[in-house]
Parts: structure tokens; sequence; C-alpha cells
């Protein structure tokens, strides 16, 4: 660190979370109730918080610090409740409606259901304008622009009000020069509106995908410029050196005019920096292959990191809209500690995804919810303290969390509220478990070859019992882990993904030229944008990707590679590592069948340097942290024993506990089950080990 301090934020559905950390090694973390109506609110309130507690002003952190960054769900929130911009679409005559065809099929999950509606369009069909002209796959150019029809659609766009455009033609990719000009022609008549260029955007083969991402990169682009302006904003008028740097899907820093012109990425920067948290956590233990759940308040999120390296997905739907971009694997279901218990048409006790947020909040919260959530439900089954949640800021009552329990889900079912609230906490444990299994086991992964990381305020209380449940013997639990993502923002580096299309058969010296010069290309450009930004040649490193098939397939996958020279001979290494990740994603490959390549990707980093880690002096025992017991649930039939609860500040490094048992931290409790035990190392770590 060159300065004194360095912050990081990231704002959650009910929760903003805040890691401070200063250069002597002190890393504290805090936590303010988001405010998704004006999200910097959240931010003044977190830092007048801090203010409180430690009697550093915002001032003087932000004026020392070397890095303010911040992971932001104002893009994701926008995609949800569809309130991004009025957006408009320029395409290739012909092409306007393929982001309503879609490729012909609905979403993975839901092909052959007649009854699931049609994704809701982001650019109405009124404001999709064709355009004449064409380019053919070579490159050639088969039909001019016709400039007219430019100038029409951007004469329509002004009378209904549209505040930013998307542009995407046919293989602009090979041809940009007609989107290019398209774009001339919207800023001479529009020089107030928002513009994205599909080619330079996601400069990738495959038209539906890359005028989707165009699109939603469009429809966020005025929301995200505008949240970028008054949080930059805000930390100049606190004296900040340095600008503010935003977290991005694909698992780095950048900075905010990055962001305001690329916004795809920061769809769920949040989450996205969970791997390199993870990965950071579990060096003591030389771990690299790390499953990171986090359960906030609103949802739950899936992160997997194998052979030190995180899930990256390309070209997937998310939320139901194509999106390119290389992001993060999140898997997020609608199971956090604000989701609803209720009974279906059937009869069945269901969790979520409804959620009661962070207003009105659980019953527990006493803020007016009346609806049984999962908060309530642990605090019935006696693993959240009377006292309250957040250092007993967030006071808890538990004859609300009993009457709302009993009301909805007790009395309808026949059961005794202990009872409901143990299978409440069993069901949407159980779909948490199946979430973890889409990113592990059906990609491939046998899940008992990791270890499972907690990340999230409302974890802690169900973490060994996922564990259990998914056969994984051993556990780590930060006591920063309701605060995760905001530590893997202060420990994570600038990147940028620089993209090209590269239609060519792994075949001779030509097609090894072509790949090398576009790699060279690209990597160099990496290399300008980062000099800019600060990055010597020795901070900087770089990975390499293809999207590679056999001849005839329609699909391609995704292959990883470090940099190397690419001559003829090399080409084989990339036809090996091709048939390796065919047949660990299909468990087959064809060896002598021709491979191609259709696109090229740089991953390039600029190294940041990291704070300190956490060090914890050495313990005087656990009994020196034993705060008493409390009547604890652990099966179905509802019935308690009294339980040990210890406090997580007065627990030293080598000091091991016996579950059953509860450890209760500031901001989050970790429930250890029967048959688990847990010991804190030096490094501020929870290491959770299964003994059954």
């Amino acid at each position: 660190m060159q300065h004194k301090y360095r912050l990081g934020i990231d704002a959650g559905g009910t929760f903003t979370d805040f890691i401070l950390a200063d250069r002597s090694g002190d890393l504290r973390i805090f936590k303010a109730l988001s405010t998704p109506q004006d999200p910097t609110q959240a931010i003044r309130n977190g830092l007048a918080l801090i203010e409180e507690e430690t009697g550093i002003t915002a001032t003087e952190i932000v004026s020392n610090a070397d890095l303010c960054i911040n992971g932001t769900t104002v893009g994701l929130n926008a995609l949800i409740q569809h309130k991004g911009a009025r957006t408009g679409l320029i395409a290739t005559k012909g092409h306007e409606d393929s982001i309503e065809i879609r490729l012909g099929h609905k979403e993975d999950g839901y092909r052959y259901d007649p009854e699931y509606p049609p994704a809701r369009m982001l650019v109405p069909r009124y404001l999709r304008c064709p355009v004449r002209e064409r380019v053919v796959s070579t490159g050639a150019v088969h039909t001019p622009l016709h400039e007219e029809d430019v100038r029409a659609a951007c004469e329509h766009f002004l009378r209904e009000g549209v505040e930013s455009v998307a542009i995407s033609f046919v293989w602009s990719v090979l041809h940009p020069e007609h989107e290019l000009r398209a774009a001339e022609i919207v800023r001479e008549m529009m020089p107030g509106v928002r513009l994205t260029v599909g080619s330079q955007l996601y400069p990738q083969v495959r038209e539906y995908t890359r005028t989707s991402t165009a699109i939603v990169n469009a429809y966020l682009a005025p929301i995200l410029s505008a949240y970028v302006e008054a949080v930059d904003g805000y930390f100049r008028s606190l004296g900040a050196r340095n600008p503010v740097r935003y977290f991005q899907s694909n698992g780095g820093l950048a900075l905010g005019s990055v962001v305001s012109d690329q916004s795809v990425y920061a769809i769920n920067s949040g989450p996205a920096s969970a791997p390199q948290a993870a990965l950071y956590i579990g060096e003591p233990w030389d771990l690299k292959n790390i499953i990171t759940v986090d359960m906030g308040g609103t949802s739950f999120d899936i992160t997997l990191t194998r052979d030190g390296r995180a899930n990256v997905s390309k070209n997937i739907d998310f939320l139901r809209y194509r999106i390119g971009i290389p992001m993060i694997q999140v898997e997020t279901l609608g199971a956090g500690g604000g989701s609803i218990g209720w009974i279906d048409s059937m009869g069945l006790l269901q969790m979520g995804p409804q959620s009661a947020g962070s207003e009105p909040g659980p019953a527990c919260y006493d803020q007016g919810g009346e609806r049984p959530t999962t908060t309530d439900a642990n605090l019935v089954l006696g693993y959240l303290n009377n006292d309250g949640l957040v250092g007993g800021r967030l006071p808890l009552n538990v004859e609300q969390a009993r009457k709302a329990i009993t009301a909805d889900l007790g009395h309808p079912l026949g059961l005794s509220t202990e009872q409901a609230a143990y299978g409440m906490f069993t069901i949407v444990n159980n779909n948490m478990v199946n979430a973890i299994r889409r990113v592990s086991v059906e990609r491939g992964y046998d899940p008992r070859d990791f270890v499972l990381n907690c990340a999230g305020g409302a974890t802690g209380a169900h973490i060994t019992a996922l564990a259990r449940e998914m056969g994984i013997r051993r556990v780590l639990v930060s006591k920063l882990a309701s605060g995760l993502c905001a530590y893997g923002q202060i420990i994570s580096d600038v990147k940028y993904n620089y993209m090209a299309p590269a239609p060519v058969r792994l075949e001779g010296a030509d097609a090894a030229a072509k790949l090398d010069g576009l790699f060279n290309g690209l990597e160099d450009r990496g290399r300008r944008d980062l000099a800019e930004d600060g990055f010597g040649p020795d901070r900087i490193s770089i990975r390499r990707s293809l999207d590679m098939r056999y001849v005839g397939q329609v699909h391609e996958c995704t292959v990883d590679v470090d940099p190397f020279a690419l001559d003829a001979a090399a080409l084989e290494k990339l036809k090996t590592a091709f048939h390796a990740r065919h047949e660990e994603l299909y468990t087959y490959s064809e060896p002598g069948s021709v491979v191609e390549v259709v696109n090229v990707e740089s991953a390039i980093w600029g190294r940041v340097d990291r704070p300190k880690r956490i060090s914890v002096e050495k313990g005087k025992g656990a009994d020196h942290a034993l705060a008493g017991t409390r009547a604890m649930i652990f099966t179905a039939d509802g019935v308690s024993r009294e339980t040990p609860v210890y406090t997580g500040a007065k627990l030293g490094a080598g000091d091991q506990i016996i579950g059953p048992a509860v450890i209760e931290e500031v901001t989050t409790t970790v429930v250890i089950e029967p048959d688990w035990t847990a010991e804190l190392h030096e490094s501020g770590v929870y290491v959770l080990d299964y003994k059954g």
C-alpha cells in the first residue's frame, strides 16, 4: 500500500459492506443498510458509521487512501427491475428481430415449456430501426451502407425520446467500417445520447450474442454513468487523490470511465470478487479448489475456483438476456436471510425466491415485516443471538419470529413452531445445495474434491449443514466472511479483456501467423492502456483464451492457455489443450478431427499491491471465550439441546472448539453442527473439519 488506507465497498441487496485496511495490517469490517432508491446514500451512511466507531472521518480516509473500490448492484438491479434507459437499436435490415427470435429457442431449462413466457424486450419493436447494408462472412461488402437510413433512425429516436443507442450490423467484426460510420452520424445528430457500437464492445463472431450484449450495455449505460458520476464526485469532494475503481464482472478493477462505456461488465460486479478472496484465504494451506458460497439478506451466490482459477462464462443467458462478455460464473438464487417461507398449491413448504429484503425485513427485525423468513427460522432454532445482529445494532424480536412462523406455516402444516423452523432451514439448505451442484457436478467437478468457503453475513448459520449435504469435509470461515466480497475487492488487480474474431483452422504456418498477430496486437493494446494507468511492464500479466470447436460443430468451448510464441509446431499444443477441455466438458474427444478457432481473447492484469494479512495472536484456550449456552435445535423433531456459545473476538490462534457450538463474530454467526470441529488459524480463518 502506498498510502495509509484502502477502502472496499460492496453494495448488496440488504447490506452494503465496507472493508477498511490500513498500512499496519489492521482490517475492519462495517455494515450499513443498502439504500436501493439512492445507492450513494448507503456509502455516505457507511462512512458516517466508520467515523462513529473509529473517530476517523470520511475525508481523512478518502484523502489518505491509495484505492477506494466500489462493487455495485446498480446495473443488476436496473436489469432485474427493467428500469434501464429508453434504448434504440440500429441493425442490418432484416435482422432487427434477432433479439426476439433468440436463435429459435427459449433458454436452457425452459426449451420445451409452452407456458414459459417470452422475455421482455429491452428494445421494443418500434425502436428497432433497419438499415440497408450487408457484409458477408468473408468480410466483403455486399451492400454499401445507406446513410439516409441511419439519419432516419436518428430522427425517429429523437421524436421518441431515446436516451441510448446500440448499433449492431451483421459480420461487423470483420468489416467494422459501416458501424463506425453509423456511429459518427448518431453522434452528429444525437450528441447527448449514450452510444454502444457492437463491434467495439464485443468484437466476436455470433450476431445474436453481439447484438444482445450491445443492447444490454446501451440499456444500462446511462444508469451506470450517472452512478459513477455521483460516486466519483462525492469522493472528489472528500479529497480523493486517486480515481475510484469499480469492480467488474470479469473479476478485476476498472476506472469509472470504463464502467460508464462498458456498463455490461458491471452487472454482477459484487460477487465476482469472491474467488479472488477465497484463493487468498486458502493460501496458507495451498488450497486451489474452493467453492465459495455467499448468503446475504436477499440472495445466495456461488462461485468456484479450480486449480487456482475462477470459472469464467461467456455467451450465457443472464436474467434471460444473452451476454457474450467474459464474466466470473456466479450461480445466484433467491435464498437469503430474508427469503420468505410459504405453502404452495400442493400444500408443500417452500422457501423464496421472494424476499423481505431490508425493508420491511424479516419479522424478527420488528420493522413491520409479518412473513416468516430464513432469519426468523434461525432465530427460533437458537442459532442467532436475541440481542441482535451487527454487534447488537439490529436487535431481534424472537416472539415476532415465532408468531410469523406459527401463523403462516406451523398451524397450516400441523407442525410445532420449532419443527416448522427446522423445515424452513432444511428446505433453504436443499435449495442452496442444488445450486452448488450446478456450478460443480453439472460442470464435471466432484464437490468432494473442494473445500467450502463461507462468505456473507447469513452463511455461517448454514455452512456446516451445506458441507455435510455435499460430502465436503473442510470449511473455511474468515473473520471477514460477512464482507468477503468487499475484502476481495481490496486485494484484486486491474483487469481488462481484449477480443478479436479469428475464424481459422488450426493447420499450417499461415494459421499460426494469423493467431500470433492477433494475440500480439491485443496484448500491445492492453500494455498501452495499463501503462497510461500507471502500470510498468513488471506489473502486467497476461492470460489467453480461444473459442474452439471441431469443424462441423455448432458450438465452441473456451480453452485457456498461457502466452507462448505461435508457430506451426505450437498449434499442436493448442489442439492438445482443446481435446483435453472437450473431454472434460463432454466426456469424449476426437483427436483425429480437424479443429478450428472462432474467437480469441487476451485477459490482461495490472497487479496492485495487497494490504497485509490479518494476524491473530495465540489464544488462551476456547474456554476463555465461552460466553454461556443457548438452547438450539439440530434435528427435525424440534427438540433442543443446550449448546455452548463462544465470543469470536476472544478466540485466538490455535483455539479449538468441538461441535455442536456457535461462534459469534460481530457481523456473522457460525454454527458448528455435531461431528464438526473448528480451529482458529493465525490468519484469522476458522478451519472447520468434519469428524463424523
